[in-house]
């Protein structure tokens, strides 16, 4: 390909987007920043500290003090750096899970993040996911895909997900919360949950991480030539 351009990848919470962004970005060279890595971060932060996740603006001076660096790794993987501590793995708890879209819904929070997100993919060649991407953090980018599932596949992707972390979880559970989450991510006054009317629509449901991949790479490699 010969234009380095910018993807963004929006979904739910399980649509796999994470997974076959930074595959994608594998597959094309590009750098994959992980937005929603971010935001957990400063909510990792947030409960270490015992700051109110109802409190924007106390959420917002935390993070206007807090440093996140995201490091490529292999194969599109990132490594998360918040304050200089490696904190990659700690990130994905269900601690975190529960209080990631609480946090990310203040405008205050968002304003900076996105600032900081757009710096990151100034240079081009980027994917870039998370719940914004394609109609706010970057509305002209060259790729978009919506990438979605139905809630019961979602809520077993998560499951799958904790498990394979150590972490145990009844699948009822996680599908309240993904619905939640959903919930707080589609009503959210600022930069909510949406497909940019440009995007791609691609429901993951019945669809193994390859299959994807390749449907979205293809579209990519036409797209970018």
């Amino acid at each position: 390909m010969d234009k380095r351009g910018t993807v963004a990848v929006d979904g739910p919470a399980g649509a796999g987007k994470s997974t076959v962004a930074r595959r994608l970005a594998a597959a094309l060279d590009y750098l994959y920043l992980d937005t929603g890595a971010m935001y957990r971060a400063l909510a990792y932060k947030a409960l270490r500290h015992g700051i109110d996740l109802r409190d924007g603006p106390a959420l917002a001076a935390l993070l206007r003090e807090t440093a996140i660096n995201l490091y490529p790794v292999s194969e599109g993987r990132v490594s998360v750096v918040l304050d200089g501590e490696e904190v990659t793995e700690a990130l994905r708890t269900p601690e975190v899970n529960a209080s990631v879209s609480q946090v990310a819904g203040f405008e205050a929070v968002r304003g900076e993040m996105v600032a900081r997100q757009r710096g990151m993919a100034g240079q081009g060649g980027v994917v870039m996911d998370g719940r914004d991407i394609g109609t706010f953090v970057l509305p002209h980018a060259d790729v978009k895909f919506y990438l979605t599932a139905s809630l019961d596949a979602r809520a077993r992707r998560r499951c799958l997900e904790l498990e394979r972390r150590g972490f145990p979880v009844e699948v009822t559970r996680v599908r309240d919360e993904i619905a939640h989450r959903d919930m707080l991510d589609s009503s959210r006054p600022y930069a909510p949950l949406a497909q940019a009317p440009d995007a791609v629509l691609v429901d993951t449901t019945h669809m193994e991480v390859e299959e994807v991949l390749a449907h979205v790479l293809k579209i990519c490699r036409r797209r970018l030539a």
